[in-house]
């Protein structure tokens, strides 16, 4: 279900096509994502991933308390520069690209195998999933397809297969720090 929740915000964050600041203001969880197009994709390292797992908390609490249509206030702003500073990152955007790269291997990963087939095969998937969902309302079920067909629309970025490799054998770890319920 975790990865279902992450694809629907990749898929809004691809339709968006805002940059990491401008989904901040969508919504706190999309700035941690950005969309592919404008995200520039880097090589991660270990220390990245457990940069990341170790700021999820603050990061989380922050962007929590953030208002959905407005700009984050510089205070915010503030508050996430020092925690990805505290946490091994030159800045909150560093923090963000490292982030984004992280999300998009992890759209591609089948959660029952822990194995990377790809995000438009995960994605068909979840569609999948939720037309196969007896207790989902009929509006909810139509408003999550929309957003997994805007999703299934857009162009699969290329995929560091070091970058595969590292966010799958960290999967679990990053799949339980991610969590947005």
């Amino acid at each position: 279900m975790r990865q279902f929740f992450r694809s629907i915000l990749t898929a809004l964050s691809i339709a968006c096509l805002a940059a990491s600041f401008g989904s901040l203001s969508l919504h706190p969880a999309l700035a941690q994502i950005g969309s592919p197009e404008e995200l520039k994709p880097i090589a991660l390292t270990q220390t990245q991933i457990d940069g990341v797992l170790a700021s999820q908390k603050e990061i989380a609490a922050i962007t929590k308390k953030l208002p959905r249509n407005a700009p984050p206030s510089s205070k915010a702003m503030a508050q996430l520069e020092a925690v990805a500073k505290k946490n091994g990152f030159a800045s909150f955007d560093e923090y963000n690209t490292v982030i984004g790269n992280i999300s998009l291997v992890m759209d591609g990963i089948d959660p029952d195998s822990k194995k990377y087939i790809g995000s438009q095969a995960a994605l068909k998937m979840q569609v999948d999933q939720v037309t196969a969902n007896k207790k989902m309302s009929a509006a909810n079920k139509k408003r999550e397809l929309a957003y997994l067909d805007m999703a299934l629309k857009a162009k699969e970025p290329d995929q560091n297969q070091g970058n595969v490799d590292l966010v799958v054998k960290n999967y679990d770890k990053i799949d339980a720090a991610l969590d947005i319920h």
